[in-house]
């Protein structure tokens, strides 16, 4: 698997806790950013998890990476909705379609700050997240069906070759000397070459496992124990005062709107 998508390793405390916590915690904080949208709330959650952020032993260059996807997005937001968000207030700019107001400004801050607060610390989370640690948890913490957790750790571990797959790929046709010209058309042929190979290499995975007993309708044992103790509770208790402390912080700032009484 492609060191990219390898999670990371360290021996900070929170490599050692439970996944099932991590993803309890990351739901917490996004629901409780998705009930309104103000910038106040987000900017407490986002100034309480860069402080938290310190601890989670991700390194800058490897945070920086996975990163940017999130802060293009929250950049491409926020210019959107400023330029064509509801219109209320003091107008700052116009032009055909697009309304620059006070209004605008206002919902472009809160939702572009929003999607940082509810992206990178669900990313800071995972980073620290193995796939098959998690499978345990999701099968022995939540109980869910072996058949689905382990189809898809399958899955999950199969996502790493894509890229490796991906190279190879390129690397043949330029072998071969049909790289040289028509990029959109080399793109299209190596997107659906990388698809027919994904499609075999899944149903040759399936009947493996089939093979092996990973489709019984048994009660299935497990390897490792996966245990739910107090650094899990630990965690789960900050994401809760992270949540509360963002909207108790809105609601004295006068700046909370719950989305659904509108």
């Amino acid at each position: 698997m492609t060191s990219i998508l390898t999670p990371a390793r360290g021996g900070q405390p929170i490599f050692r806790v439970n996944p099932v916590a991590k993803l309890a915690t990351t739901l917490i904080v996004g629901v409780a950013l998705l009930l309104s949208l103000d910038w106040v709330s987000a900017v407490v959650a986002l100034g309480c998890e860069l402080v938290l952020l310190f601890w989670a032993g991700v390194s800058a260059r490897r945070f920086g990476i996975r990163a940017l996807p999130i802060l293009v997005a929250a950049v491409l937001a926020g210019v959107t909705i400023a330029l064509y968000g509801r219109a209320s207030g003091a107008t700052h700019f116009a032009f055909l379609f697009a309304r620059v107001t006070d209004g605008s400004l206002d919902l472009a801050a809160a939702t572009a700050l929003r999607i940082l607060a509810i992206g990178l610390p669900a990313l800071v989370l995972f980073l620290t997240v193995d796939p098959t640690d998690l499978a345990d948890g999701l099968g022995q913490v939540l109980h869910l069906p072996a058949r689905f957790v382990i189809g898809a750790l399958a899955a999950l571990r199969l996502t790493g070759l894509f890229l490796d797959d991906w190279r190879s790929l390129e690397l043949a046709r330029r072998a071969r000397g049909t790289a040289d010209r028509g990029r959109v058309r080399r793109f299209a042929g190596q997107a659906f070459a990388l698809l027919v190979l994904s499609i075999r290499r899944g149903s040759k995975l399936a009947t493996a496992m089939e093979a092996r007993g990973f489709g019984a309708s048994t009660h299935r044992t497990w390897a490792r124990e996966s245990r739910f103790g107090w650094p899990e509770t630990l965690l789960v208790l900050i994401g809760l005062t992270v949540a509360a402390a963002a909207i108790t912080a809105a609601i004295l700032a006068g700046t909370w709107r719950f989305l659904g009484g509108q």
